[in-house]
């Protein structure tokens, strides 16, 4: 391939114009197609940011892969919130429950750090922790405390 590209692209509505158009621009691929074809490979994550490589090659010719949007993107699009507390701590925007937690987890789990769906939802919650969403009108802190108590073994390691 002669070159990559990766840009963050709204699901199902990636255009000719920033942050993609800039960078194919200068490239030998057909921007219209390219945008064509992402908006046809993202359209499932409707609205979120969706992480996509873009890899051409001199003639022209080019491929596509995307990524899973940012677990933050997912958790947002779950609860039906836009943004999150200005006062995570404080002030909760949204409530989750364990089977929501536990979709996102599933969803992320090849992107995370996480060997396990145990310590993949721990990290879902730690960014409930940082947006301001309750898990089942818990803290999210008080949830993880819960998970890691093992209450939620049965269901995180079927």
């Amino acid at each position: 391939m002669a070159g990559t590209i990766e840009v963050l692209v709204p699901g199902g509505e990636a255009n000719p114009g920033p942050p993609l158009g800039p960078e194919l621009g200068p490239t030998p691929v057909n921007v219209q197609d390219v945008v064509q074809e992402i908006n046809d490979q993202t359209a499932a994550f409707d609205g979120m940011e969706v992480p996509v490589t873009v890899e051409y090659d001199d003639d022209g010719s080019f491929s596509i892969s995307v990524g899973v949007p940012p677990t933050a993107e997912l958790i947002k699009d779950e609860a039906g919130f836009e943004t999150g507390s200005g006062e995570p701590q404080e002030n909760f925007v949204a409530d989750l429950s364990f089977d929501q937690v536990k979709k996102i987890a599933e969803q992320k789990s090849s992107d995370l750090l996480a060997y396990d769906t145990k310590n993949a939802a721990k990290e879902v919650v730690g960014t409930c922790t940082s947006l301001g969403v309750t898990i089942e009108g818990n803290n999210p802190r008080e949830f993880k405390q819960r998970i890691d108590d093992g209450e939620y073994d049965d269901e995180l390691t079927a």
